[in-house]
């Protein structure tokens, strides 16, 4: 997670706000009773000599407008702690993304680099055996010639291959032989045949290897990218454990002051009205895309998936663990930890049900036939990015359970569970079984 925000409660992470408690349960019935609540809790709060010493009863204008600015001055602060609340938040998801998208990146070269490393050895099998038919053909020719030689020279030039230093010279004379019309045989073209055949395979073999040597390196440098992304937003991640720990005492303390100073029902509804979470929304359609969209699909394949991904809830979260074959031991730092990351629940899921996907979530989505957000169904793969118009930003994928749930494997830390879809960053889903 391939990670990243992975629910609405995790995206909602600093919104929320405790209950207010403080004065006001009685209500605040009359302008005079409010703005004597206002200085006794201005005094409290330090505001000016003047405004202390003021009689309860009879406010001044001045003693209204001061608790009026100490009030602003608290809901101002309220703002302000949210909003630093928020944007660490944010920090620390847009860092896990980028871990997310780092780690898939790993994945989609380590892929590569194990079809090379394939091709290279399947190539190399097929030069040593083009070598060996070489090998053969040429002691056919030697053979021919002294046989020539000793039958009375039936192949007159025979004399001049038997005296040859090696086979390189022996294939040289030959074919000067031929080319000057003294002698044609089958034997010859065997060699020539075998030698263009055996070079061919040998060129083949240390291109191959030449380009899995290439995607092994790159490969090695693409997980030590992911792994230092990784590091740095499970510290970020720390960081902010301890920082909202300290910016969520102050919010508490300044929503207590407002309620003191005006009201716990006013106090309430400016709280509310500063720190209500945005409207969600609604779900977009995806980029838009040449492939045709996906059909129906089968629905007893993606059954099968959801079922063999729901036998895993509750098991950890593995970052860069676990694929076709089930869990697996994650990749350091969890390489302590078995499970599964997000691409490789899906991946295992399929797998249960009878088809392969490839392994990382930016594959998934890429392979596989597109579905519209307006027709999901369960079974089918969704998708998140950082930016939603592009596919090489997706860190994130979960298998649809429908009646806008998911199973997931979320991020370091948590547990494959089931959610509720989330619609911030949603990047397009596709149809496995279609």
């Amino acid at each position: 997670m391939d990670s990243g925000t992975r629910s609405t409660t995790v995206r909602r992470r600093g919104r929320g706000t405790p209950p207010v408690t403080g004065g006001g349960r009685h209500g605040r019935r009359t302008a005079l009773r409010l703005a004597g609540t206002a200085i006794v809790a201005a005094v409290a709060l330090g505001l000016t000599p003047a405004v202390a010493n003021a009689s309860p009863s009879n406010p001044s204008d001045s003693e209204i407008a001061a608790a009026r600015t100490r009030a602003d001055a608290v809901a101002n602060r309220i703002t302000q702690l949210s909003t630093a609340l928020a944007a660490a938040q944010q920090r620390v998801d847009h860092a896990t993304a980028a871990s997310a998208i780092a780690l898939d990146e790993y994945q989609s070269t380590e892929a590569a680099y194990e079809q090379a490393d394939a091709r290279s050895k399947a190539a190399a099998a097929a030069a040593s055996a083009a070598t060996a038919q070489l090998d053969v053909a040429r002691t056919d020719v030697i053979a021919f010639a002294r046989r020539s030689y000793m039958q009375g020279s039936t192949w007159p030039e025979a004399a001049a291959l038997i005296t040859s230093d090696g086979p390189a010279q022996l294939i040289e004379r030959a074919a000067l032989l031929e080319a000057a019309g003294s002698h044609t045989s089958n034997v010859l073209d065997v060699v020539r045949v075998a030698q263009v055949k055996a070079a061919r395979s040998d060129a083949v073999a240390r291109s191959t290897l030449a380009q899995a040597d290439t995607l092994k390196s790159q490969a090695s440098d693409a997980l030590a990218v992911a792994k230092n992304a990784e590091v740095t937003a499970r510290a970020q991640a720390t960081a902010l454990s301890a920082q909202k720990a300290t910016l969520h005492t102050q919010l508490v303390a300044a929503q207590k002051q407002l309620s003191v100073l005006v009201g716990a029902r006013a106090a309430a509804q400016r709280i509310e009205a500063m720190t209500a979470p945005p409207a969600p929304a609604p779900a977009p359609a995806p980029p838009v895309d040449d492939r045709p969209p996906a059909g129906p699909g089968s629905a007893s394949v993606a059954q099968r998936a959801i079922d063999a991904a729901l036998a895993y809830v509750g098991s950890p979260y593995a970052w860069g663990g676990g694929g076709a074959y089930g869990p697996g031991r994650g990749l350091p730092p969890d390489s302590g930890v078995i499970g599964f990351d997000c691409s490789g629940l899906t991946q295992y899921a399929y797998a249960r049900a009878g088809i392969r996907i490839p392994r990382n979530s930016r594959a998934q989505f890429a392979s596989l036939p597109r579905v519209s957000s307006d027709d999901l169904r369960a079974g089918d793969l969704v998708f998140w990015a950082t930016d939603p118009a592009d596919p090489g930003t997706i860190h994130h994928v979960a298998l649809y359970l429908g009646n806008g749930r998911v199973v997931q494997a979320p991020e370091s830390g948590d547990v494959v569970k089931v959610s509720d879809m989330w619609w911030s960053g949603f990047a397009g889903a596709v149809r496995p079984s279609a």
